[in-house]
């Protein structure tokens, strides 16, 4: 289909086109791209080889958006920094040891970097003061530029599967980081191993386990549907060994195992060993299938806010329910020391009654590294993306919530962490206001 792209581009036959997708083996960025500078506001040219753009890319004056990721960039391109509409670039899997200052524009509000070799990034970076949303997962940083302690707007970072002894201390102050994950440090690991080589979960011998039909497939891993012994129906995740957009998958059942049994997560109810070639992999309780999907993930356009179908309506009652069985999964981890870094409506399972179900540890880490006073101050970060998720049910009941609610929903918002509210605050608000 690349190919032919390709052609009808060289051809003149895409005039007036505003997205391109180019993935056929390129060397070097085709010129006719050029022809199109009056429309063409999405470029895609990811599964690719090519290692530099052309120094003239800012006559693509309408480019909001530029994907390269799996080419074989060693450099962030200063032409990049030259096209000052850009809203999105993203840089995934190349081979890129340096960003030059130059090379990022600061009208970005969206960039990936991740699965890189990159050791350093310039305090340029904290003049792109519309950042969103940063993912830097599967690098060797051990530090962060402190001019990025001036993102008042950045909400998602990810920085797993790095070099961090520490974590900044103004990261937990930024007014709207509601998705961090930490996990694959060295302050982390420790915390990781012992979760894996504890006898929290039980094990279970992969020949014990009879698989069925794919269930789904995210980055990390595999989920199917699985027989346990003669009859038990479960849920087994194999995973993957590459890093993902979140970090190490490793990490993920870290995470998962760590969490322990709770009614409303999705977690972890034994460790599989046994597998012929090796894979780590979990088993977990099988969700009844009348359990959907609360939101699909965020898009180009929403960027960090999930995207809802247009008949997601619900009673306001259904809204508390699945708002109570969230905070009381959240309250669980968090007493557990782990931060679930991915509190969204794409992770959360709900059945028409509004039951709730919290999975995907993708972006869980553990705080047992840090002080009590750190630990809470990551805390409150999750506090906001609960708030978000409130906000996001709240404007979708058919009835009227208790104004209880929204002045609660309206806390968790607030731009200074410190003074948010608890998860056991926003569960004890839920069952009270939730009818008997």
């Amino acid at each position: 289909m690349n190919d032919d792209t390709l052609a009808e581009l060289r051809a003149g036959r895409l005039a007036g086109a505003r997205r391109i997708d180019l993935s056929c083996g390129l060397n070097e960025f085709p010129r006719e791209v050029f022809e199109l500078a009056d429309s063409l506001e999405v470029l895609n040219l990811s599964g690719n080889a090519l290692d530099v753009l052309p120094d003239d890319l800012h006559r693509l004056h309408r480019l909001r958006v530029l994907f390269c990721s799996d080419n074989r960039f060693t450099e962030l391109p200063e032409a990049i920094g030259r096209c000052q509409g850009l809203d999105i670039v993203g840089f995934k899997a190349n081979a890129i040891r340096s960003v030059p200052a130059a090379a990022l524009p600061p009208s970005l509000r969206w960039l990936i970097l991740t699965d890189n070799q990159i050791e350093e990034l310039p305090e340029t970076l904290g003049a792109c003061t519309r950042m969103q949303k940063l993912m830097l997962a599967g690098n060797r940083l051990r530090a962060l530029p402190p001019s990025m302690a001036g993102l008042e707007r950045l909400e998602l970072l990810r920085i797993s599967a790095n070099r961090f002894e520490t974590l900044p201390a103004w990261l937990p102050t930024l007014p709207r980081l509601s998705w961090l994950a930490c996990a694959g440090n060295p302050f982390d690991t420790q915390a990781e191993d012992a979760a894996i080589a504890a006898k929290s979960v039980p094990h279970v011998d992969w020949h014990e386990l009879t698989l069925g039909k794919k269930l789904g497939e995210g980055a990390s891993g595999v989920i199917h549907q699985a027989t346990l012994g003669a009859s038990q129906q479960v849920a087994v995740k194999l995973f993957k060994g590459a890093v993902t957009s979140d970090g190490w998958p490793h990490s993920e059942m870290a995470a998962c195992i760590g969490a322990g049994a709770h009614p409303t997560l999705i977690a972890a109810q034994s460790r599989i060993d046994g597998h012929p070639q090796g894979t780590e992999g979990l088993v977990m309780g099988l969700v009844d299938p009348s359990f959907t999907t609360l939101a699909g993930p965020p898009s180009l356009a929403s960027c960090t806010r999930d995207v809802y179908g247009d008949d997601a309506r619900w009673p306001a009652a259904v809204a508390l329910r699945i708002a109570r069985d969230i905070a009381s999964a959240m309250q669980h981890l968090h007493a557990r020391g782990i931060l679930h870094g991915d509190l969204y409506a794409h992770n959360i399972l709900r059945s028409p009654e509004g039951d709730g179900r919290l999975g995907d540890f993708g972006a869980a880490w553990m705080t047992g590294a840090l002080d009590e006073s750190q630990a809470r101050a990551f805390q409150a970060l999750e506090m906001r993306a609960f708030g978000c998720l409130l906000e996001e049910l709240l404007e979708r009941c058919t009835d009227a919530a208790p104004a209880s609610v929204g002045a609660f929903k309206d806390r968790c918002l607030q731009p200074v962490p410190a003074a948010r509210p608890s998860f056991a605050e926003a569960l004890a608000l839920l069952q009270e206001e939730l009818p008997a």
